[in-house]
């Protein structure tokens, strides 16, 4: 299945999109460990740190809204190339000891910029499988590598700015980061396959009415929701990983318990592909977080390494289902003209939920300790569940949408 996948979007869209979206898994881990030792504060830190994850959560619809409306082909190069300046300045700034407001303003700039090349790759790839007269599992599968890019992102992102951290300086890390959103954001902007998506727009546009576009059905807002709160999960595993390896008397091991979870995570969502198409994705979707909350609730009862990494590394074996479960049905029900921005945000609710969560979180962990941190988690993981049982979305069984016109 993977081979007509990589047929599809060709050798190259992969690799620009992987490279596009990793200076978004740099970007806040890097900001965090630059200002922490440019200012010596953990406070003026965490607050830049928070402005760049609001700017994103805030500004990522606004990005895909554009995207659906004017086509991705401009709105991700002038993305890139700003998010790049914003990100080089928040790295000057940091080094020239700018005060904490300047460096609040601008890593909100540096959040409202993200270019959004995951969830609009995903529309794109979405484009060229319907285009090519995919079916709904093909659809699928793309989803899934598109999925397990994100993960693997997401754990490779932040090994490269703890590596440069560790050989030179944060900055280092947040400048490459600059470089990749300058050269591969824009390439990924200028690849002939957005206009792949561009013409799916088109098409929706001129066979929706006005009204008919701006219509999200119920089911669309419960999807954001589980996606707000699947990133309070993350949020909260961190802080709870990090409060209890610093117990442990191994902080370092924090980041490693992190990556493995994503590296499960990651292998789980390219066998997603392997799930027979008779189980429905409104299915999926009660398995995947009737799974969080039976994965999630050993956490609070962990107190060793050994413990840790084994409940976390299973745990990260329903996180992939449940986020590409998501954005299928988001895929599956939402209009067409409307795809990319509730693409972008989804991914925004995750962001938000995940900044939330760990501020929240991180209270609770220093003063209750790490089972605190893990609790939330576990809450998070019902009300997920609680979500998927309600919502009841509405999965139309004749392919969903054409996004090219018809010959």
């Amino acid at each position: 299945m993977y081979r007509d996948t990589l047929s599809l979007l060709g050798p190259v869209l992969p690799v620009l999109s992987f490279m596009g979206r990793l200076p978004t898994a740099m970007c806040q881990l890097g900001s965090l460990l630059l200002v922490a030792e440019t200012s010596g504060s953990l406070t003026t830190a965490g607050l830049a740190g928070g402005a760049l994850a609001a700017g994103q959560t805030v500004s990522g619809p606004v990005i895909g809204r554009l995207a659906d409306g004017r086509g991705q082909r401009g709105v991700v190069l002038v993305a890139s190339l700003a998010n790049a300046v914003a990100v080089a300045a928040l790295v000057l700034a940091a080094l020239a000891h700018a005060a904490t407001g300047w460096l609040m303003v601008l890593g909100a700039l540096a959040g409202a910029t993200v270019p959004q090349i995951g969830p609009l790759a995903r529309v794109r790839s979405v484009a060229l499988a319907r285009r090519s007269g995919a079916d709904d599992r093909t659809v699928g599968t793309v989803l899934s590598f598109e999925g397990t890019l994100d993960e693997v992102s997401f754990v490779l992102g932040p090994a490269f700015v703890g590596l440069a951290a560790a050989l030179a300086h944060p900055a280092a890390a947040l400048l490459l980061a600059a470089g990749l959103l300058a050269t591969c954001g824009a390439a990924f902007a200028l690849h002939p396959s957005a206009l792949a998506a561009e013409g799916g727009t088109k098409a929706a546009t001129t066979r929706t009415a006005a009204a008919e576009r701006g219509r999200l059905p119920r089911s669309a807002y419960a999807l954001r929701i589980t996606m707000v709160l699947q990133g309070a999960m993350f949020g909260a595993s961190q802080a709870g990983i990090t409060a209890l390896t610093e117990k442990l008397g191994a902080p370092a091991q924090a980041g490693l318990v992190y990556a493995a979870m994503g590296v499960m995570s990651a292998a789980v969502g390219l066998s997603m592909a392997a799930v027979p198409a008779r189980i429905g994705l409104a299915t999926r979707w009660r398995a995947a977080t009737a799974a969080l909350v039976v994965l999630s609730v050993p956490l609070v009862f962990v107190d060793s390494l050994v413990a840790l990494y084994a409940v976390v590394i299973v745990l990260g074996a329903a996180y992939a289902p449940h986020l590409i479960t998501v954005f299928g049905l988001t895929e599956r029900t939402v209009p067409a003209a409307r795809l990319a921005e509730s693409m972008a945000f989804l991914t925004s609710g995750v962001v938000g939920g995940q900044a939330l969560a760990l501020a929240l979180s991180g209270r609770l962990a220093d003063t209750y300790g790490s089972a605190a941190a893990f609790a939330v988690a576990v809450v998070a993981a019902v009300l997920c569940a609680l979500l998927s049982w309600t919502a009841r979305p509405v999965v139309p069984t004749p392919p969903p949408r054409e996004l090219t016109p018809s010959p």
